[in-house]
């Protein structure tokens, strides 16, 4: 690692640890937030340090490579979506310890790559629950962040909720339930399919699939009254 990287990085893990939290690591751990060496920063404090570093896909990687919680978290807030690899997004949901960091890479780095949309039913077919989660918690971000693709493509990313709806760990679930919503709400052309599949998933044998076709018809059924 070059001698700049390496300083950046430390500066990076010492802004992080002069803000750790590790009061609050037991009240996190209740709702799932864990993960070896977590500091215990709330997700404001990781965007402003965030903004101060500025984009650096280097450090980015270093950032996610140290293991923390919270350094991979502010990783996916420094990175440079356009500079993304698959390798490294494949190795970034490899590493997944918690639903947040899942959730967080999703949402601030992995939506806006090029390479998102191919990256879904990839993930969506892994069997370790974070990695599976990664691959429907990017479809639910698409859904709302992805404004240009085509209803189509969301239509044919319906089969890939049916067919996990039948996990029923706690995290692929919910994630699983996330998307058929967003898609639902995403479009008027979505709604009908989005709500035709959950009536359809609450009659499944899977308690997991009736829990994510009644929850999600639910909403759908609230938003379209």
């Amino acid at each position: 690692m070059p001698n700049k990287l390496n300083r950046r990085l430390d500066e990076a893990l010492q802004a992080l640890r002069s803000r750790a939290r590790p009061d609050q690591l037991d009240a996190m751990a209740r709702f799932g937030l864990v993960g070896e060496g977590r500091l215990g920063l709330a997700v404001p404090t990781l965007r402003a340090l965030a903004r101060e570093l500025g984009r650096d896909h280097e450090l980015a990687l270093a950032l996610w490579d140290s293991g923390i919680p919270d350094a991979q978290l502010l990783a996916g807030m420094v990175a440079e979506p356009a500079r993304l690899t698959a390798a490294q997004m494949d190795h970034w949901v490899a590493g997944l310890q918690a639903w947040d960091v899942c959730d967080q890479a999703c949402l601030n780095a992995f939506v806006k790559s090029p390479l998102a949309w191919d990256a879904i039913p990839r993930w969506a077919a892994r069997q370790p629950e974070f990695e599976k989660r990664a691959g429907f918690a990017l479809l639910a971000v698409a859904a709302v962040h992805q404004k240009t693709r085509p209803d189509a493509d969301f239509l044919a990313r319906l089969p890939l909720i049916e067919a996990a709806a039948g996990d029923d760990r706690g995290f692929v679930m919910k994630a699983v339930n996330w998307a058929l919503r967003q898609i639902g709400k995403r479009s008027p052309g979505l709604y009908e399919p989005a709500l035709t599949l959950a009536e359809r998933l609450c009659l499944h044998e899977e308690k997991s699939a009736r829990w994510i076709g009644q929850d999600a018809r639910r909403e759908l059924s609230r938003r379209a009254a």
